[in-house]
């Protein structure tokens, strides 16, 4: 089957390539598209066609798409955990730098010079670069707000430093836990990270349970001095409460990559905040590597069903058994098993293997059949109560 995949923004060529060598349609005008691959466009629901049956974030965040409701209409979304970590880790170190070393501020600094003689320069910027006595980050505090891909880099790269880093992260999967180095030690709570961090990073989703989490009362409990890196979304900090916290010598520095009107307003005549143009993840490697996982993932989820890295849906990867695969995603009530494979076994039909996975209110089926179900018993299934969607998939 020749499917097609609608791209928004600029994706790598590097992943695209890997489709087209599939024999995949590929561009911005493909219509009745099979699959949609994006960055930071604010995908509505309106966008998406019908014939869409999976969407992939190149990149960690995806929170401009209506992830609720393609999961009602059995689309799973995917996004690439990990790809980018690399890069970002490397802007948290930037960071860490920039809030401890007076960096941002002494550029400035030499920038702004003006009618200073030859003979004069050096005495100028040796009586000037007082002002930006900084501290080092070796035996200073890190907090890590999030262990996921790039936090664990970020809480590797902080041991490496020589700082004691401690982590907190109520949903830390095992997989996560093991790629943490062993001097990392796990908070239970966000207010101790606060209370106890020199520099507190943050690297969480947002969501309903974080946007708005970095508040007037978490920092009011900070300890003092904290510097705050924010390379994760920025409705998770509320700008307010930042600069009250500024305001009240609660935070020394906040270094961030979302810039917004109260903050930018704030940098233009104070030195404690620095704001970026939201390019944590904006290197070369970054958007390949992005690219290319996206890709693998549409083409494992469209030629075999599979799924790996979906935000709403539950991870299966089962090889094909057979050249017959029916993938069923139904509501996570009890019974449907036993309907499906009814019918299934009504027209006579072999299972081969079948494999049954939940999470939250999805399941999902992935049925590997002896020979070719018939359109009957395919319609059948679809006109199950509580069924999403069927997809046949001939190897």
């Amino acid at each position: 089957m020749n499917y097609k995949v609608k791209t928004i923004n600029n994706i790598s060529d590097k992943g695209l390539d890997i489709l087209k060598n599939k024999g995949y349609a590929v561009g911005e005008e493909e219509s009745e598209p099979d699959a949609i691959i994006l960055r930071s466009h604010k995908l509505q629901m309106s966008e998406i066609p019908s014939s869409v049956k999976a969407i992939v974030r190149a990149g960690a965040g995806v929170n401009n798409i209506p992830v609720e409701e393609c999961s009602k209409i059995g689309i799973p979304v995917f996004n690439t955990p990990g790809a980018n970590a690399n890069a970002v880790k490397e802007m948290v170190l930037a960071a860490l730098l920039m809030s401890s070393r007076g960096i941002f501020d002494g550029v400035k600094f030499v920038h702004g010079i003006e009618d200073v003689s030859k003979e004069n320069l050096k005495a100028h910027i040796e009586s000037g670069k007082k002002s930006f006595k900084g501290r080092e980050l070796k035996d200073g505090c890190l907090g890590v707000v999030g262990m996921g891909a790039i936090g664990a880099k970020v809480a590797e790269m902080g041991v490496m430093l020589g700082m004691r880093v401690i982590g907190f992260d109520p949903q830390i999967t095992v997989e996560a836990a093991w790629a943490l180095p062993n001097e990392v030690e796990r908070k239970e709570t966000i207010e101790e990270i606060f209370k106890e961090s020199d520099y507190v990073t943050l690297h969480v989703p947002a969501n309903e349970h974080t946007t708005g989490m970095i508040n007037k009362d978490l920092l009011s409990h900070s300890n003092k001095g904290l510097r705050l890196i924010n390379f994760a979304r920025d409705e998770i900090v509320n700008s307010e409460a930042i600069i009250y916290a500024l305001e009240n010598n609660k935070l020394n520095k906040y270094v961030t990559d979302f810039a917004d009107l109260p903050l930018i307003e704030r940098s233009k005549s104070n030195e404690d905040v620095v704001l970026l143009p939201h390019i944590g993840a904006s290197t070369m490697q970054a958007e390949e590597n992005c690219s290319v996982m996206a890709a693998n993932q549409i083409i494992n989820f469209l030629e075999n069903g599979n799924i790996k890295n979906s935000v709403n849906y539950p991870q299966i990867i089962e090889p094909m058994e057979t050249s017959y695969r029916l993938t069923i995603a139904n509501k996570n009530v009890s019974g449907m098993i036993g309907k499906i494979t009814a019918i299934i076994a009504e027209e006579g039909l072999n299972i081969i293997d079948m494999k049954n996975r939940s999470r939250d209110d999805i399941a999902y089926n992935v049925i590997d059949l002896d020979s070719e179900p018939s359109t009957k018993s395919i319609e059948a299934i679809k006109g199950e109560e509580n069924i999403i969607n069927v997809r046949q998939i001939n190897g």
